[in-house]
């Protein structure tokens, strides 16, 4: 049974909301991220999702879900951020098609300076994007998680 037209509205009125704030704040960040620390995003969210784990590695298959990207986007990525020290990859040992990525000590440092940037950034895009009426809602349901 389809939607009602205001149903089907109301559903595409949310999703360009939630896109814009989330384009919102990913400029901010983007501009903080590489004009502080040489890192965009997509690398930053890499560095944390792999820092996070316990053992701090992930399969790339497991890192292309957890970042929300292509498996051929995130191996390129994986490979930047390969090129510049920041992380390793090895063959798994309990099954050679499988390829551990891992941060190496240079990326948790890096890491380590970029969290802060991150944390304020995002805090004062929040802050910002509450002073528009129609993102409160999501901005609400951000900071109470």
């Amino acid at each position: 049974m389809p939607l009602p037209d205001d149903a089907v509205e109301a559903r595409a009125q949310g999703w360009r909301t939630l896109a814009a704030l989330h384009a919102r704040i990913e400029d901010r960040l983007e501009r903080a991220l590489q004009a502080e620390h040489d890192l965009s995003v997509s690398e930053f969210t890499v560095l944390d999702a792999l820092a996070r784990q316990d053992g701090w590695h992930m399969r790339m298959q497991q890192l292309s879900r957890a970042v929300v990207l292509s498996q051929s986007a995130t191996t390129r990525l994986v490979t930047r951020l390969e090129t510049r020290g920041l992380l390793s990859r090895y063959l798994c040992e309990d099954d050679r098609r499988g390829i551990y990525t891992e941060v190496t000590p240079a990326g948790c440092d890096l890491l380590a300076r970029a969290r802060p940037t991150h944390d304020k950034v995002l805090k004062e895009a929040l802050a910002e994007a509450v002073e528009v009426p129609e993102l409160v809602p999501l901005v609400r349901v951000i900071e109470s998680l």
